[in-house]
């Protein structure tokens, strides 16, 4: 089977997962600086208009990955393609792809206006032009009042709109951003996840976003990417993600949740004193139970029976995280409504389902 094929293929097996077609195709990707191998074999597509977000722990790789797909960084080896041409193959000015950093960068000395021009006046644009497109860029993003302001007389969150603003001027065709809200206190960081999706579904473009923050991603994403050591650990929506992680690593990394080592014998799995129905062959097995499927009984007759002793509680708001020291060894992390469990022993119970099989994540390198 020929590239062209092949490539054909994958577009229209991404179309039907997400509803739009493939805009960016990342295939086989690998980078190393000297000896230090930072990607590994990274094949993913992004769909036109999607919300993507890599998500990894520091030295997982994800900045270098979106480094290479903007033109700042060579991969050692592998694709990427983008409207059927090797994107890898153009300089970086030549890329429809526009990146938005995470310090902003930029000019004190130029207004909010003049900085979201800039661009566009290198690129030697008409003046009419410029003036009908910056305007367009700022009304966009709500800044179009400070268009006469420095960058030191606004605020923060006002400076990341206008780092946008100067990125969507250049109507690019996919916008990368590297962890633009590090910067930001908790508040305004809350207030510009939702302000900046919002901003996408409005223009319509693809965004690949870059954090370290699980809440984050979980709250912004069409899908998360998840990096570890270089490899893709798991490609999925927020929602599936969460609700069936593919392994122990992801189950760990996104939210909370208790890990149970059982031994499976019969259609039955059991760990410690727990023992619930499952499907999987005979032999050891590793559940991710989340913290919230864990309830105050109920009577349910297909629920598993679950009995301990508070060790530590942490009031959370909404909800408590509580420490139970079940029969055994076995400790498990609970949530509950605030204030509705008392001290000492406790009764529990979760449906056998809500006990998801993942894989044990292999150690790396």
């Amino acid at each position: 089977m020929s590239s062209a094929t092949t490539f054909a293929a994958i577009e229209i097996a991404n179309a039907e997962r997400t509803g739009n077609p493939a805009l960016l195709r990342i295939r086989g990707v690998a980078k190393s600086f000297g000896r230090n191998v930072v990607l590994r074999n990274i094949s993913l597509d992004i769909a036109e208009g999607e919300f993507l977000t890599i998500l990894g722990e520091s030295g997982s790789g994800k900045t270098t990955l979106l480094r290479i797909i903007a033109g700042f960084e060579s991969a050692s080896s592998g694709e990427l393609w983008m409207a059927g041409e090797r994107l890898d193959q153009q300089p970086p000015y030549r890329r429809r792809v526009n990146t938005v950093f995470q310090n902003y960068a930029l000019f004190p000395h130029l207004t909010v206006e003049q900085n979201v021009a800039y661009g566009l006046r290198v690129a030697k644009r008409p003046r009419s032009e410029i003036t009908a497109r910056v305007a367009e860029a700022l009304d966009k993003v709500k800044m179009s009042a400070f268009a006469n302001a420095k960058p030191s007389k606004i605020s923060g969150g006002q400076q990341q709109r206008v780092a946008l603003a100067r990125a969507l001027v250049n109507r690019p065709k996919l916008l990368l951003l590297d962890e633009p809200l590090s910067a930001l206190d908790a508040n305004l960081r809350r207030q510009m996840q939702i302000e900046l999706k919002s901003l996408q579904r409005e223009v319509g473009i693809a965004f690949v976003f870059v954090t370290h923050d699980q809440e984050e991603a979980m709250v912004m994403s069409d899908r998360i990417a998840l990096l570890r050591s270089g490899e893709l650990e798991q490609v999925a929506t927020p929602r599936e993600i969460y609700n069936r992680p593919a392994t122990a690593y992801v189950a760990q990394f996104i939210g909370l949740t208790n890990l149970l080592k059982a031994e499976v014998q019969g259609g039955s799995a059991r760990c410690g004193t727990l023992s619930w129905g499952c499907s999987l062959p005979d032999g050891p097995a590793m559940f991710s139970l989340r913290p919230e499927q864990i309830r105050i009984v109920s009577g349910s007759p297909e629920s598993i029976p679950v009995r301990g002793r508070v060790l530590q509680r942490a009031f959370h708001g909404a909800t408590e995280l509580l420490r139970v020291q079940c029969d055994g060894d076995l400790v498990l992390s609970v949530r509950t409504a605030g204030e509705i469990v008392g001290e000492g022993e406790i009764e529990l119970e979760f449906s056998p389902t809500d006990a998801i099989p993942v894989c044990e994540s292999p150690e790396r390198i």
